[in-house]
């Protein structure tokens, strides 16, 4: 009985702890774009010449 007195206050603090960081992501702005940088990593961004700095 006394391990309960222990666990419910934890269990309760990790839920809490929890739904703060979901609510932080949301403002975040964590779940605005889902797929936005699956689709970047596949579209070119032009041509690779000598004029690009990073060619």
């Amino acid at each position: 009985m006394n391990g309960i007195a222990f666990l419910i206050p934890i269990a309760l603090g990790l839920g809490l702890a929890g739904l703060f960081g979901f609510h932080w992501a949301l403002r975040a702005g964590q779940f605005d774009d889902p797929e936005g940088a699956a689709i970047r990593i596949l579209l070119d961004e032009g041509p690779v010449g000598p004029d690009r700095p990073d060619a």
